[in-house]
């Protein structure tokens, strides 16, 4: 009886040891994911404004695509313009809120997790522009869009593999209903 006790106490304990290691994974590649983002966005906004004045633009890939260097005051599409407080609260909000509901996503979904990562270093890059500056240094400018910046991009790119991972969910779902079905 003991070693069978013994035997299902180490089997929980490995699973719970595996469970604590893919978290760990799973959050050491969120936090890689959320560095890397921010990193490149303020590193890319560093050297503009460095190079740069604002209004300054520099012809990359004529007439497709420049490098403008422009102080935005809303969001996007410069949209509530001078609203630095409500953006600031707001992105604390988001960034809080993914960060305390990150644990409990299922471990399985990649793309919910790389998503959230981009979409956290995004907004932690367009935060810092607006507690720094007051204002979202964007730079990337293709004449048909406003200019935007790599936070922007990220954070699109997040929300889109969000929208991706839900829709390969519901899919993978369906699968599972329609061959449950057949049985």
């Amino acid at each position: 009886m003991f070693d069978l006790l013994h035997y299902r106490h180490c089997a929980t304990c490995a699973i719970i040891i595996s469970w604590k290691m893919w978290m760990g994974v799973c959050i050491l590649r969120f936090a890689t994911i959320v560095a890397a983002t921010l990193i490149l966005d303020q590193l890319a906004k560093f050297l503009i404004t460095f190079a740069m004045h604002p209004g300054e633009s520099l012809a990359v890939l004529p007439p497709v695509f420049y490098i403008t260097y422009v102080l935005n005051p809303g969001a996007a599409f410069g949209i509530l313009a001078n609203q630095t407080n409500l953006f600031i609260a707001l992105s604390v909000v988001v960034i809080v809120g993914i960060l305390v509901g990150y644990r409990y996503l299922p471990r399985e979904r990649v793309w919910t997790y790389v998503g959230l990562g981009m979409l956290v270093g995004g907004a932690m890059g367009n935060l810092l522009d607006r507690i720094r500056l007051g204002l979202v240094v964007d730079f990337l400018d293709f004449r048909v869009w406003p200019v935007f910046n790599l936070a922007d991009t990220a954070i699109v790119i997040g929300v889109a593999l969000l929208i991706l991972d839900l829709w390969l969910a519901d899919r993978k779902a369906l699968r599972k209903v329609h061959h449950g079905a057949g049985d």
